[in-house]
C-alpha cells in the first residue's frame, strides 16, 4: 500500500472536501490525515491517504481537478523516529514585518525542527490594533534543552515587541 501526500489549492467552494473524499473512496484509497483552510480567499490544504492503486488515485484526483481545485500528489517518506523533546510555542505581539523571519532563524540557527507551524492577525481588544499570533509544534534536537531555546526567543521578544511561551507538549 502507497501512502501520498495530495497538495491542494484552489476557488473556496462548498463540496471541496466531498469531492476529494469521493475521489479519495472511489479509488480505494483510505483518508488518513489532513490539514484543510481558507487562505486568502482560497481552499488550500494537505492530505495524508494510503492507497492500493495510486494510478487510480491519480485519474479519481483528476476529475476533482478538472474542476478547478488544484491537486498534486507526492509519495510519503518513511521518516527515523523522533527524537529530542516536543514543545509547544506561542507567540503574540503587534504585527510588523519580519517577525517570522526573525524566530525561525534563531529555530533554525539551533537545529529545531518545526513540525507545526500556525499564524493569524487578530484585533488587540482595546485598540483594535493588528496582533500577530503564532503557534507552533517544535522538536528540539537531543542535546538542546527547552530553557536554551527560551532564553534564545526571550533574547529578540523585546527587540519584536512579542511575548513568547514554550511549554512541554502533551505526551499521547
Amino acid at each position: 500500500m502507497a501512502t501520498l501526500i495530495l497538495s491542494v489549492v484552489g476557488s473556496d467552494r462548498p463540496g471541496l472536501t466531498q469531492a476529494l473524499a469521493a475521489a479519495v473512496l472511489s479509488a480505494g484509497g483510505n483518508w488518513l490525515e489532513s490539514h484543510l483552510s481558507r487562505l486568502g480567499g482560497l481552499y488550500v490544504g494537505s492530505v495524508l491517504v494510503e492507497a492500493d492503486d495510486a494510478l487510480a488515485l491519480r485519474a479519481a484526483v483528476q476529475a476533482v481537478d478538472a474542476h478547478g481545485l488544484e491537486v498534486r500528489i507526492a509519495p510519503a517518506v518513511d521518516a527515523p523516529g523522533a527524537q529530542g523533546e516536543e514543545v509547544l510555542f506561542s507567540l503574540v505581539g503587534q504585527d510588523r514585518l519580519g517577525i517570522v523571519a526573525q524566530v525561525t532563524a534563531i529555530l533554525s540557527g539551533l537545529g529545531v525542527n518545526i513540525e507545526a507551524f500556525s499564524t493569524r492577525i487578530g484585533a488587540e481588544p482595546h485598540s483594535g490594533a493588528p496582533l500577530f499570533h503564532l503557534e507552533a509544534r517544535l522538536r528540539l534536537p537531543a542535546a538542546l534543552a527547552a530553557r536554551e531555546v527560551q532564553a534564545a526567543l526571550e533574547a529578540i521578544s523585546g527587540e519584536i515587541m512579542v511575548d513568547i511561551s514554550l511549554a512541554p507538549a502533551k505526551a499521547g
